[in-house]
């Protein structure tokens, strides 16, 4: 989203040199066929005559079962708050986790915070909520994902991801109005991947989480506002690391 103010700057950083051109604004189906039943009857006898009786037809119809996603964007935002204790928070960020030791952006794209719900907290702030998200917010995504990615060292398949951090007092309800958006939701900042590389402990930190409809997503993988227009990992540090800091939005 987008922010008043820096609440990190240049210290603490991994910049990966691959650029892009960025504005560094603000932060019935149809059933088939019946079957054929053919009727059948008895010639009568001299003396007496019998009627059969009717034959009996079996329909067998088939009801097509759809499946529709819905894209969570284009539905109302609530206050439910995301867990952030337990496996709860790994759950949802594995996926991101995935990405990063693959190098797939279009495999972390399902994490990141749904586009409908950006233009909707967006329309008439920024000339085009649109062009934000895709020119600004999805391309520094993916050069953060490079950037991860690149962190991880030569096999990043190798290395293990032992836990996901994060601190549910830095969790905070924005409220609408505020940091320059139209809708609420809860901010998580700083939570932190830590891994196995190579037999030593080390992690960094997805810079900021919000939340739509219960469910975290990521805003900013890297650093918000960053030093330069690159790819960027966020807080990395030999051992485990603390969570956070709070605040930002």
């Amino acid at each position: 989203m987008r922010r008043r103010c820096a609440r990190r700057g240049p210290a603490g950083t991994i910049l990966v040199a691959a650029t892009v051109g960025l504005a560094l604004s603000a932060c019935s189906s149809t059933p088939a066929g019946s079957p054929h039943n053919p009727s059948s009857t008895r010639p009568p006898a001299l003396t007496t005559s019998t009627t059969a009786p009717p034959a009996t037809t079996t329909t067998t119809t088939t009801t097509a079962v759809t499946t529709t996603t819905t894209d969570p964007g284009l539905l109302p935002q609530t206050e439910t708050e995301p867990p952030v204790a337990g496996s709860a928070l790994r759950a949802t960020l594995q996926p991101l986790w995935d990405a990063i030791v693959s190098g797939s952006q279009s495999e972390a794209l399902p994490v990141f915070f749904p586009e409908a719900a950006y233009v909707k907290m967006k329309t008439g702030l920024l000339p085009s909520p649109v062009s934000d998200y895709t020119d600004r917010l999805i391309a520094f995504y993916n050069l953060d994902l490079a950037a991860y990615h690149e962190a991880l060292g030569p096999d990043p398949s190798s290395v293990q991801l032992l836990q996901v951090d994060g601190s549910a007092a830095d969790a905070a309800w924005i409220e609408a109005g505020d940091c320059e958006n139209l809708i609420g939701y809860w901010h998580l900042p700083g939570v932190r991947f830590v891994y196995r590389q190579g037999g030593a402990v080390k992690s960094f930190a997805v810079a900021s989480l919000i939340s739509w409809r219960g469910v975290w997503y990521v805003v900013h993988l890297g650093p918000n506002p960053r030093p330069e227009n690159v790819g960027t990992v966020d807080q990395p540090a030999a051992g485990a690391g603390t969570p956070g800091p709070p605040g930002g939005c």
